[in-house]
């Protein structure tokens, strides 16, 4: 199964366009959605391409291969516009029989790690991409950054997980960093 992960679009449709052509030319057969999918937030400015029901028509053509989770910018009133439920703190995938958690960052993350126990913690938020291993019984991290308002000198990013190897990613797909799970 090959995922691609996704975090912090903020409604801005050029963005998520351009990830979603990496996911469909490379054949992925899993979107995960880590939250703040429509809404830009009051702290961020107005996204390039501000077109949350654009983003919502796209996302819902995929709905049968998404697994999404709820970011703090995302509301019921977002949750109306998407065929895929997504108001979750969280949610557990097993891939390959490694055990993904997914969260924002928001409520769940490095910092407040759950005692559910996984292989893998999968987030975003901050909009800083991150990669680090597995390490003194804590789980591997994977923060996906934004493809619309990366932050600290960041490039818009995204994350893929396929063949056991997890990578954070330019949104044009380039790997910046990857990790062998």
């Amino acid at each position: 199964m090959k995922y691609l992960i996704l975090s912090d679009i903020h409604g801005s449709l050029p963005a998520l366009e351009q990830v979603l052509r990496f996911y469909e030319a490379e054949g992925y057969d899993s979107l995960l959605l880590l939250g703040d999918l429509l809404n830009y937030g009051p702290r961020n400015g107005l996204p390039a391409g501000l077109d949350a029901p654009g983003v919502a028509a796209r996302l819902n053509a995929l709905a049968a291969r998404t697994v999404a989770v709820r970011g703090n910018c995302d509301s019921e009133v977002d949750q109306m516009l998407l065929s895929f439920p997504m108001m979750g703190d969280y949610a557990l995938l097993d891939a390959g029989g490694r055990r993904l958690f997914l969260t924002h960052g928001h409520v769940y993350g490095e910092d407040r790690l759950p005692t559910l126990g996984c292989d893998v913690l999968l987030c975003g938020h901050t909009h800083l991409w991150k990669l680090e291993p597995a390490a003194d019984g804590r789980p591997a991290v994977c923060n996906t950054g934004s493809p619309t308002f990366p932050k600290g000198g960041n490039p818009p990013t995204f994350a893929t997980l396929d063949d056991g190897c997890l990578r954070v990613r330019r949104i044009d797909g380039t790997t910046l960093a990857e990790l062998r799970l």
